[in-house]
């Protein structure tokens, strides 16, 4: 069948059996489905030889934080005690020189970021060393590529913003959560709405060309009203880009450790989540922003910062530090994953010894089949706003994507989840579709990725 063969239902049928938050699919497929690779099948300069290098995304992990928000599920510690992170920066000196072996000659980036963790948890030397190693470590010039940067407001001082901005930074995304300090206390991340107003103003001050705020719904008690004063807020610093987050509790987090949602009821949490989100959209879309993802808002009148020659769908990413992931076409993988704080400690400590030979081999991984690859470019493109495109699609793979997922854009028509006024060129998800957005990529998941991440003991 062709993608025309799809039915789109014209009236949204009711979608309260679907519980609209399911997972957070940022990639796929999640590393709870990576497990232990045989050392002789995966040499670092054996998975790179076949690989085009001509639009490589750089993506640098410092996994330190000031304090580890309740949350908070990513591979971080708190704090870098003694000379923990220069022992850290050392390592990704060595990693970088195994990794640039292993590419060989012509590697070129076409975008780059630094992420976490907080980056700007380091001091501003150690971000310029950290700068030093994209550039004569790995080739990439920082200044001509766009280049992206988390912080939070505690870590955003004027001497850190002013390396980044030097060095090339055209993005800094900002982790406020919430300007209610209320809300920012029960979801374990207590700070004071005048730091980070100051912060906020500090990084105008550098000049950085896009600021992107990160904001949380879904918290205990928010309301339409206390989520509007946070959305305010952020709108009174005309900010590039705007993240809204819902509220995930998972295992091994603060908040996962008190079952908090278990105690609010799943159901009515879902229904103030899905309630906040709507609320939260409408009003940037009112306030001149456009909706890229169910997650991220971008404002019309927004500076272009370049990198269109990059697709997350079929470019290689190569991922430094010990939690950072790369993807070549036929292998992802990363090092070992936790969520426990003595198991990251762990990890990172075993990291900060490794050699530069060590490092020329992946780890951890997941082997990407033809199959694989076809459900990833339909997740990475379906979960934008603006869809996926049929003879991109069909250029790669030779189909349609009506034929490689009947059953599941079926099910999605169903829903109403699907645009029926997209036409036969675009694939795109409706408002309510994108509404959806972690109840549908999940469902695009395969058997296989779903019994490993199943069989996955959280550590």
């Amino acid at each position: 069948m062709t993608l025309t063969d799809v039915t789109l239902s014209p009236t949204p049928p009711a979608t309260a059996a679907v519980r609209p938050y399911r997972h957070y699919v940022y990639a796929y497929p999640h590393k709870t489905a990576y497990r232990a690779l045989p050392r002789e099948g995966a040499r670092l300069r054996d998975l790179w030889a076949d690989e085009p290098k001509d639009a490589l995304s750089l993506y640098f992990h410092i996994p330190f934080c000031e304090v580890r928000c309740g949350f908070c599920n990513l591979f971080t510690r708190i704090g870098a005690p003694g000379d923990l992170a220069t022992a850290y920066l050392d390592a990704l000196e060595r990693q970088a020189a195994a990794v640039r072996e292993a590419l060989g000659e012509g590697a070129r980036f076409a975008n780059a970021a630094f992420g976490g963790g907080t980056p700007t948890y380091l001091e501003a030397a150690e971000l310029e060393r950290l700068c030093d190693l994209a550039e004569h470590g790995l080739g990439a010039d920082l200044r001509a590529i766009p280049l992206s940067v988390e912080a939070s407001p505690a870590t955003a001082t004027a001497d850190r913003l002013s390396v980044l901005a030097e060095r090339g930074t055209t993005r800094l995304s900002l982790g406020v959560q919430s300007f209610v300090e209320a809300e920012a206390r029960a979801a374990v991340r207590p700070q004071r709405r005048g730091d980070v107003e100051a912060a906020l103003g500090r990084i105008r001050e550098a000049g950085i060309p896009v600021l992107n705020i990160d904001l949380i719904y879904g918290i205990d008690g928010q309301t339409e009203r206390s989520w509007t004063e946070s959305l305010d807020a952020a709108l009174a610093w005309r900010p590039e880009e705007l993240y809204l987050y819902p509220l995930y509790v998972r295992p091994l987090t603060g908040l996962g450790r008190h079952a908090a949602d278990a105690e609010r009821g799943e159901e009515a949490w879902d229904e103030q989540r899905l309630r906040l989100y709507r609320h939260g959209r409408d009003h940037l879309l009112a306030h001149g922003y456009e909706q890229v993802s169910m997650r991220m808002f971008r404002r019309a009148d927004a500076p272009a910062t370049g990198g269109g020659d990059y697709a997350c769908q079929t470019d290689g990413m190569v991922g430094l530090g010990c939690g950072a992931r790369s993807y070549t076409s036929t292998l992802h993988y990363s090092f070992d994953y936790a969520v426990d704080m003595h198991r990251i400690r762990g990890i990172i400590d075993a990291y900060t010894e490794r050699t530069t030979r060590e490092f020329a081999h992946a780890d951890y991984g997941w082997a990407m089949d033809d199959e694989e690859a076809r459900r990833r470019h339909l997740l990475q493109s379906l979960l934008q706003a603006e869809g996926l495109s049929v003879a991109e699609y069909r250029a790669r793979f030779g189909s349609a994507p009506g034929e490689d997922f009947t059953e599941e854009l079926e099910r999605f028509s169903d829903r109403g989840w699907l645009d029926a006024s997209a036409g036969p060129d675009v694939l795109r998800l409706s408002p309510e579709g994108l509404a959806h957005s972690d109840a549908a990529g999940p469902e695009l998941f395969s058997a296989a990725v779903h019994r490993r991440m199943a069989a996955y003991e959280p550590k």
